[in-house]
């Protein structure tokens, strides 16, 4: 008998065996899984080992997943599995977006385009456009100062009349109602160059009850001494008067005030002490990109557009003036002629003036009367870079875009892998950590994204996997399309859009909006945090009780969410990252819903007094009720 009943218990044990496998044979619990992977979660908190699933295009859990099954099955030994990198300075062109190549191959996942004040003032037609041709990549659109003002006041120097101002903000708020992601600037550029402070200001403080960012390509004039310090304290007076947080865009100190980064992330610093936030972005060269009549012909010249400034070349006395003005724009900004480079012709400024024997502004003028070519403009000093990569609120953003045309800059190619390979790996200016928090959690928190930028259950699935050992830049200004390696997989709203460093071609990318409720705001990390509220939104009960620790990797707590009318019911559980500002919190997290038993990635929201739920096919968006 005890031999017969040792059978049975064999019989019976295979036959649970052969059930677990029949149901594991049904199929796949994941789309994907990162196997043996490091994480680096997008906060800067110690990277750890451990799997990474992702299903319905959200992150779904993160630790080991040795007896789980996906659909695709990826070996990531050795390799570092961070967020999607988000670059929150894109001139991306719509061809672009279509491809993505260069972008994709850097790790970027989200671009926000409308940089430096461009950019079309219809928001939501300009983002339906691009959907509607397909998106190899995630974008965002900021509404651009520099357009309101030109559609408004025109190419002319002239004050803004009261309705002017009045028409400008009404522009403005528009562009915030059709989802812009904050108010982008480039003071520097004209006709915007024209708009005084205190105008700029009237303009732009529409936007403070948006609770969003002044994102500023800072304006350098003759009468500061071409001063890049004095431009960026203007943003910095902009944001904070007109109740928006400022953010220094592709910061950099320029050619006369080389060495001195340190007064100027002083001067942020002060700005926050006070109560405003103060944040900036940056790219690793020691070059930029623009036309060249932007930077360089004085503004009076340019007042009226480009017609009227010929007309001013041909005046010889206005001539004179304008030769002396640009030449001291060069010595001032960029170190002379010399730090000048044609990218139309690919030819050093300094060999059209030996070609033609004329001096820099007299070369200046007459190519600018032929066409208007772009230029390479030299400036700063490494140290100084360092030191503002390495400011805790500098995002990494390149200037750059997603394009399939020629690119004359190397940032195109190399931005985001040169910073991991030149300032961490290398140089090590920056840790893993931070470099990728710089590239991800940060920017995400800057521009108000709630759901990207970090690795945690619940978020948007877009993920970037690098092999640290090899990850660097290969670009130069003399061969600015040379692509980058060592970014080994990318994956868009949970779809491999980027396989062992190649393109798929499958455009993953979406439109992104913002809502009054996707606040700009630091990040929280290293703060205590928590979330409690109890009560009803028109009939749909709610209890909320999460906290997370300081520079813990999760919340712990519940969400529990319950519509009688429709039985639908979830409890979150497995919680991601309880975000926080002034009256103000998000989580992520994944729920089962007793309605249909399906597991989903939950988006919760609590802004004041109104609350948000985003768990695929149920949402929610009310009061709450005590």
């Amino acid at each position: 008998m005890a031999k017969r009943g040792r059978s049975s218990a064999a019989l019976l044990a295979a036959a649970m065996c052969a059930a677990v496998v029949g149901l594991r044979a049904q199929g796949p619990t994941y789309d994907i899984i990162f196997r043996h992977g490091v994480i680096v979660d997008g906060t800067g908190l110690p990277r750890y080992q451990a799997d990474l699933a992702i299903a319905d295009g959200s992150i779904a859990r993160i630790g080991n997943l040795g007896g789980e099954r996906a659909r695709i099955d990826i070996d990531a030994s050795n390799l570092f599995v961070a967020p999607g990198f988000i670059n929150i300075h894109s001139h991306a062109t719509p061809e672009g977006l279509r491809v993505a190549a260069n972008m994709l191959t850097q790790g970027v996942t989200t671009e926000m385009v409308n940089a430096d004040g461009s950019g079309p003032l219809d928001i939501r037609g300009q983002l339906d456009r691009a959907s509607a041709n397909g998106l190899a990549i995630n974008v965002g659109a900021a509404i651009g100062f520099n357009s309101v003002w030109a559609a408004v006041v025109g190419s002319a120097d002239r004050r803004a009349t009261g309705a002017d101002i009045e028409r400008m903000r009404t522009l403005l708020v528009d562009g915030l109602l059709h989802g812009a992601w904050g108010v982008s600037a480039g003071l520097d550029y004209k006709p915007a160059y024209f708009a005084q402070t205190e105008e700029v200001i009237k303009v732009v403080e529409a936007a403070r009850p948006w609770r969003t960012n002044f994102i500023n390509h800072d304006r350098v004039t003759p009468e500061s001494g071409f001063s890049s310090r004095a431009g960026m304290i203007e943003t910095l007076e902009i944001g904070e008067r007109a109740g928006l947080t400022p953010v220094i865009t592709h910061m950099k100190v320029q050619g006369h005030e080389q060495g001195t980064a340190n007064q100027i992330l002083g001067v942020m610093d002060e700005t926050a002490k006070r109560g405003t936030y103060t944040a900036a972005d940056a790219y690793p060269y020691l070059a930029g990109q623009t036309g060249l009549a932007a930077l360089i012909i004085p503004g009076w010249a340019q007042d009226g557009g480009r017609d009227a400034m010929l007309k001013r070349f041909s005046d010889p006395t206005l001539r004179a003036r304008i030769v002396h003005e640009a030449e001291e724009a060069m010595n001032a900004r960029f170190g002379g002629a010399a730090g000048v480079y044609l990218t139309d012709t690919k030819r050093e400024l300094t060999a059209v003036m030996s070609d033609e024997h004329v001096p820099a502004g007299e070369a200046v003028v007459r190519l600018l009367e032929r066409s208007n070519p772009g230029i390479i403009a030299r400036f700063g000093s490494e140290a100084d870079l360092v030191k503002i990569l390495q400011h805790p609120t500098t995002s990494i953003a390149c200037d750059c875009g997603a394009n399939v045309g020629e690119s004359a800059h190397p940032r195109y190619f190399g931005t985001f892998p040169r910073v991991l390979g030149r300032y961490v790996r290398e140089q090590k200016a920056l840790t893993w950590e931070d470099a990728v928090r710089k590239m991800t959690g940060l920017p995400a928190a800057t521009v108000g994204l709630v759901d990207r930028g970090l690795l945690a259950p619940g978020m948007a699935a877009d993920v970037a996997v690098f092999n640290p050992a090899t990850v660097i830049d290969h670009a130069t200004f003399e061969e600015p399309m040379r692509p980058s390696e060592g970014i080994r997989f990318v994956v868009l709203n949970g779809r491999l859009v980027l396989r062992d460093g190649q393109p798929t071609g499958d455009q993953a990318g979406v439109a992104l909006f913002r809502t009054e409720h996707m606040p700009t705001r630091p990040m929280s990390v290293d703060t205590r945090r928590s979330l409690v509220r109890r009560g009803h939104v028109d009939q749909i009960e709610m209890a909320i009780e999460v906290e997370q620790d300081a520079r813990a990797r999760r919340a712990r707590g519940s969400v529990r969410i319950k519509d009688p009318k429709t039985g639908t019911a979830f409890e979150m559980k497995e919680l991601g990252v309880l975000q926080t500002a002034t009256d103000w919190a998000s989580v992520t997290g994944r729920a089962r819903v007793r309605s249909s038993e399906s597991e989903r990635s939950v988006t919760l929201i609590v802004d004041g007094d109104t609350l948000l739920v985003d768990a695929k096919d149920f949402h929610v968006a009310g009061t709450i009720s005590r």
